[in-house]
Parts: structure tokens; sequence; C-alpha cells
């Protein structure tokens, strides 16, 4: 909090001269400079005045400072975290910490018992839904930032004191189903896998799925049995429909073994054939017509078709197609309604698995024998967030805007959070034996350029375990294993959340397992050398004193220290986990500098061992709740 603590005095003293000398409506800044000669935090404010007293920068600005400088004065306590003011020639105005006061009050607030306990969600109920991949193959390299973005998002969310759930949908009744269950049923596909140490979603994704499209073009009957199967499946209650749902439900098992394996959790399931039995659609469709947003083609290419009108005839998007089933619109349209509290909850629910974390995950069902009324609200959020790829933007404005017209409420409520796909590198690709040239490639099954996500873990964890069996070659196999599967989840998950959502990725699988660079590893490896030199203070030194930390290093170390309470904010109010990623990386550099090109243990001066052993203790308990927050392991070796 001392860096918030320091803005605020700098902001107290800014808004009293103003208020002194009658000045309103100035939207000033207060922020990081650019550079740490400047200080700690720099305004612009001598800029905003600087027309309206037709002077320059520099000179308002130093007028400013005069008068600040007096207030300071005036105003210094003991707790007082700020030292002097200065103007620069370029007109901003500087504040700087009292290095004598700063580096006491930043480690203190941080070996304080209370430190990581955030609240600025006040306990707002928020919905984050993720991963959601039909049930008709395994995760791919694509849906692994899908899921990771969703995952940190809800740990960051969670540790603020957002009172956070997160779903799995689950398209049990889609196209992709039926292509299976016509495979099975129709094309000969025998239900199990050959190679009985395939994996069933490995099976189902890569065979039956990828042939049955190649058999439709060859056999025009079988797409006629698609159409049969997918009306027999959203109808229900029909050995055929059970017959799906039990493939569905198979898929999806292996499906959250990968999620599980990197540390993702959820609380609820949602199948989407209960959602069409519900009723909610009848509910949403009378709404619909009632409000004028539905309406009835007579003609053209949508004949015989409900629609939801756009601004004009090409932006008209199909609810119920000419042969009577439902578009993904008007499936996911009352469950969004649900999700936001708009229509009673029609579901029980049961107990589906024990998650790695020792939680339960529950799934909806409208199925009395299993089900029960739950003991906690799932459906009702202040704010629901769908963690969906850029391309399903225009359907999920779609939602969003017609929700809002029909119930009134704020769209701001109805989040969709886009993020663009992931791309193999040429270097990657080239090592599982794609050829893709000298440039980044999207996933293309139809190009045979699909790598799946347990493929990917498989290939990192060998890759981490060769690399540490090198380092360390006594240590056991349990402790080798272990170690291998943290450094492959942390170079996946840091991977997927450095960039910006609106960036595509481009995977490469020597650099995210990189000990040197921007990776996931790198923080790991931060932390355990924090972990190993305090196991070794503790042995030596066990005085608590705090000499004065003025090493250029430890400086740069300690404001970054200063800024955790400040990022997790912004990550919470931004939706933007990326930001945490970032931080995690600066503090790292700033720890890893410090701990090169400064003496710790090594110091002479007890009093100086003592305080840099706590300013490592502190960058310790700040770093491990940064790489929580990431999903990262906190390694004490590696």
């Amino acid at each position: 909090m001392s860096l918030r603590n320091l803005r605020k005095e700098a902001i107290l003293l800014i808004d009293k001269l103003l208020q002194e000398r009658k000045i309103d409506g100035i939207n000033y800044t207060l922020v990081e400079p650019p550079n740490t000669a400047f200080g700690e935090l720099t305004s612009n404010i001598a800029f905003q005045l600087a027309q309206q007293f037709r002077s320059s920068p520099y000179l308002v600005a130093k007028d400013l400072v005069d008068s600040l400088l007096i207030q300071l004065s005036n105003q210094r306590s003991q707790e007082s975290l700020l030292n002097t003011i200065d103007a620069h020639p370029s007109g901003h105005i500087n504040f700087r910490a009292d290095w004598n006061v700063y580096p006491i009050a930043v480690i203190g607030e941080i070996l304080d018992d209370s430190y990581g306990k955030f609240d600025f969600g006040k306990g707002k109920r928020v919905i984050i839904e993720h991963t959601s991949v039909n049930p008709n193959k395994a995760l791919h390299v694509g849906h692994l930032r899908n899921m990771i973005i969703g995952d940190v998002l809800f740990r960051i969310l969670t540790a603020v004191n957002y009172d956070t759930s997160v779903f799995y949908y689950v398209d049990d009744s889609g196209l992709q189903v039926a292509d299976i269950v016509v495979g099975f049923m129709n094309a000969g596909f025998p239900i199990d896998p050959p190679d009985h140490t395939t994996k069933f979603d490995q099976y189902c994704g890569n065979e039956v799925y990828v042939k049955i499209n190649d058999l439709y073009i060859k056999n025009p009957d079988l797409q006629q049995k698609r159409k049969s199967v997918l009306k027999s499946i959203e109808k229900g209650n029909s050995e055929l429909s059970r017959f799906a749902k039990d493939i569905s439900l198979r898929v999806l098992k292996d499906q959250l073994k990968t999620c599980w394996s990197l540390k993702v959790r959820y609380d609820l399931l949602n199948f989407e054939s209960d959602i069409v039995a519900s009723k909610m659609w009848e509910k949403m469709f009378e709404l619909l017509k009632n409000k004028g947003r539905a309406a009835y083609e007579t003609e053209g290419k949508n004949k015989d078709c409900w629609v939801i009108r756009g601004s004009d005839g090409d932006d008209d998007k199909v609810l119920i197609r000419s042969d009577g089933t439902l578009t993904y619109v008007a499936k996911d349209m009352p469950y969004a309604a649900w999700k936001l509290g708009l229509f009673p909850d029609p579901f029980l629910y049961c107990a589906f698995s024990e998650q790695w974390d020792t939680s339960i995950l529950w799934a909806a069902t409208l199925d009395t024998s299993v089900g029960s009324h739950a003991k906690r609200q799932f459906g009702g959020a202040e704010i629901v967030i769908n963690l969906i790829d850029s391309r399903q933007s225009r359907l999920q404005t779609i939602i969003s805007s017609t929700l809002s017209a029909v119930a009134k409420f704020e769209k701001e409520r109805y989040m969709h959070l886009s993020y663009e796909p992931v791309t193999l590198s040429s270097r990657t690709a080239k090592s599982l034996g794609i050829d893709i040239g000298n440039t980044s490639a999207h996933m293309s099954g139809r190009k045979g350029i699909y790598v799946g996500a347990d493929q990917i873990m498989e290939i990192l964890y060998k890759k981490a375990k060769e690399e540490i069996n090198s380092r360390h070659p006594n240590m056991t196999d349990s402790e080798l294993s272990g170690i291998s599967e943290s450094l492959g989840r942390a170079a996946v998950r840091y991977n997927m959340i450095k960039q910006d959502l609106e960036r595509p990725i481009v995977f490469d699988l020597e650099e995210s397992l990189s000990l040197d660079g921007d990776s996931g590893p790198y923080l790991q490896y931060a932390f355990a050398r924090s972990q190993r030199l305090l196991e070794k203070g503790e042995l030596m030194h066990r005085t608590k004193s705090l000499a004065n930390l003025l090493h250029e290093k430890e400086s740069n170390l300690i404001r970054e220290l200063s800024k955790m309470d400040l990022i997790i904010e912004q990550c919470s109010s931004q939706m933007n986990p990326k930001l945490m990623a970032r931080y995690a990386h600066r503090l790292a550099v700033a720890f890893n500098l410090y701990y090169e090109q400064v003496p710790i243990l090594k110091e002479a001066n007890e009093s100086l061992v003592s305080a840099r052993l706590l300013l490592v203790k502190a960058f310790n308990i700040v770093m491990r709740l940064a790489l929580n927050y990431l999903g990262i392991d906190p390694l004490n070796r590696m």
C-alpha cells in the first residue's frame, strides 16, 4: 500500500493548493515516471494550467512547487512518505519518497500478517465461463489460451473478494456431437479406441470426427442421418439421445483431466441438452416476440426461419432454422438470461467429480433422481464474463444487446472477453513434424496443423525433466517428476497470459521453457533463489533490523514491491490478467539484478545483512502471491 499512500499524500497537497487558489476542473494525472531519476511519481498539472495562466509549463510548475514545498514542510509528520518535490525543465512536477522511511514502510507492511488481503470486489457476484470445448474432441493448444486466461482471472477476482464462480458449458446437443454419434452408429467406427493407450477424447476428435466429415462428401445419405440424429438429440428422451449424452460425458471427463493437469478448476458444468429441455427457450422466445425482437421470414434466404432483425437484411441472425432446430444464439440467449438472474433457476444440482484441489465440481441437471436443490446460488450474478475468441464477437454482441433491450439491464453486466488465436512458431511446428515454412501458422485440422494440449504438455514435461536432470543428477525420481511438471505448467500458463488479448500468440516450445528470458520458469527461478537465501540466512542471521537500503538495485526492488495492491486492483477493474504477468516478470528481473549485484549474506555489516534478508523475505511473500495468481507453483528448488 506504500505507493498508494505516497500517491494519496501528493494528491492531498495538490488538491489543497488548487482549492486555495480557487482553481476548478483540472483533470491532472499522477503516474510513475518513465525513469526513476524523476522520483516515484510525476504530474502533468503544469501543462493543464499553462494555457490558463498564459505561461510556460516549466514556470507554472516552478510556481506550484514553491507552494507545494511550503505545504509539505508545514504538514510533515513522522508517518509521511514524501521527501521533496521538484519542477523538471520539461514542465512535469516530480514527487520523491523519503528513502529513510519508504523502505521500512514497504517492507513492514509486506511482513505484516494482514498483507495480501484485498477487498476491491466487496463480495460482488461474478460468473466466468471459459474453456467450454465441444465434447467431441481433445483440447488443442488454442484452447489452452482460453482456459488459462479464465483461470488466472478467477484467481485474481477471488483474491480481491469477488464472489466468483467458474462455469463450463457443455454443448452436448450440437452438430459436432451428432457427427460423432453418426460415426459410431452408422459408419462402423468401434466405440473404443483400437489403441487402448489413446484417450477417448483424442480418438473421437482425431479419428472419428475427421473421417466422418470425409465420409459425408462420399456418402450424402450420412448427412441426412446427421440431421435426424441432431433432431433426436434436441428432443431428448430417446435411446439415441441417451447414447449421445454418454459419449459427450466420456469425452468431457477426458477433457477435464487435461484441464486439471494444468491446475484449472471449475464450479459448475452446464449441459446444453438440459438448457433446451428446461423450457427457458420457450419463455425467451415469447419475450422476444412480445418485444418485437423476433420475426418470422416468409421469403428470401431465411424463408421459414425465425430471426432477430439486424440493421439491414444481411445482419439478420437466425434463431430457429426452417427445419425447427435451434441455432447457437437461440440456445445461448436464455442461458445468458439465467446467468444474469433474469429467469428463475430451473435446475437441480449433483456432485459430478472431485477436482485436483479437492473442491467439488457440480453439474446442473433436470433429473430428480440424482439432483437436489443447490445449497449455494449459481445463477443471478451481477457480472457475467464470457471468455470466447474474437470470432464470436458478433454473436456475443447480439446476445448482450438483445437481452439489454428486452430486460432493460446495463450492457456492462454481460461482458465478452475476447482474445486472438494461438499460432505455432515455425521452429516448434518443425519439431512436431509439421512443415509451415519460415512463418507461424494457426491451428487447422484441414491443413494438418493441429497440436493437442496433452501432446504439448508431455513434450514440455520431458524437456524440463532433461534440463533438470542435467543440473541435478542426484535428484530423486519423485522430486524430478514433480518439478518437471511444475516447470511445464509454468511455461505454458505464462506464455498464454503474458500477451495482450487482442494479439495472436506465437507459441514456441524452446522459448517458453527458458530460465533466462520472459518465461514462467524464469519467475520460478527467481523465487527459488530467494527461498534458498532465506534458508541459509535463517541459520546465519537471526536479528531483525532494517538498516538503510540505499543501493540502486535495492531501491528498484522496493519500488516494484510497493505496487502489488495497485497492480491487482488494475487487473480486477480492467479484467486484464496480463498486467499481473508483466508485473511478476518486472519483479523477478528486479530481484535477480539485486541478487547478482548486491552482497547479501557476504555483506560485512551485520545490520545490513539483516535488512537485506528482510527485503528478500518481502520479495518472497509478494512473488509467492503473484505466482499463485498466475497458477504457477512457487518452487523451493530448481
